[in-house]
């Protein structure tokens, strides 16, 4: 299954409209979350594992531990995100004249459901669960070779974000989630 999946996205990824071509696939691939489950396993910790990476195109399976929140963070590219397993909630920002940012919307997508970013989209994601969420996360360029920014959880003041700043994000998540949960 996975295999097949990556290749239709990549097929799609070379269509007119890439970003709708590509949310098709995920929407058809997400509408079984039992296959997703099947392919990729059981979300057991906060993680981005990654499924496909290319100059064009990136996909990994994001999953969230309970009660994770991810700050205010944009991508530069469009991306589409599908719940296979759990829920996940996404409040939309915009820039504000102030120089912060300003929840303009908010989202909350549950397993079967598929959104489209487009490329300007500033998000924030919560699991309100008291279990994992996993989800397909989909982008349109390399997502790791991008730089990109993060909004302070507090003070809304935009700062550069990294690769070696979500691990550590993640990581504290996941020893959150072992404190509460040490069996």
């Amino acid at each position: 299954m996975l295999e097949r999946f990556i290749e239709d996205c990549i097929a799609a990824r070379a269509e007119s409209d890439a970003h709708a071509a590509v949310t098709e696939v995920l929407a058809r691939a997400v509408s079984d979350p039992s296959a997703v489950l099947v392919a990729l396993g059981e979300p057991s910790k906060a993680a981005l594992a990654i499924i496909h990476r290319s100059p064009t195109l990136t996909i990994f399976a994001a999953t969230w531990t309970p009660r994770m929140s991810v700050m205010p963070h944009n991508h530069l590219m469009w991306a589409s995100i599908g719940i296979y397993a759990g829920r996940e909630d996404n409040i939309l920002w915009k820039r504000a004249s102030c120089g912060r940012i300003g929840s303009c919307g908010a989202k909350a997508l549950f397993a079967k459901d598929v959104v489209a970013l487009p490329a300007d989209v500033i998000h924030s994601v919560t699991n309100p669960l008291n279990r994992f969420t996993g989800g397909i996360h989909i982008y349109g360029a390399d997502f790791f070779d991008q730089p990109r920014s993060q909004w302070d959880a507090e003070s809304l003041e935009e700062k550069p974000l990294d690769g070696s700043i979500m691990s550590a994000f993640y990581e504290r998540e996941n020893e959150r989630y072992r404190a509460l949960h040490p069996n």
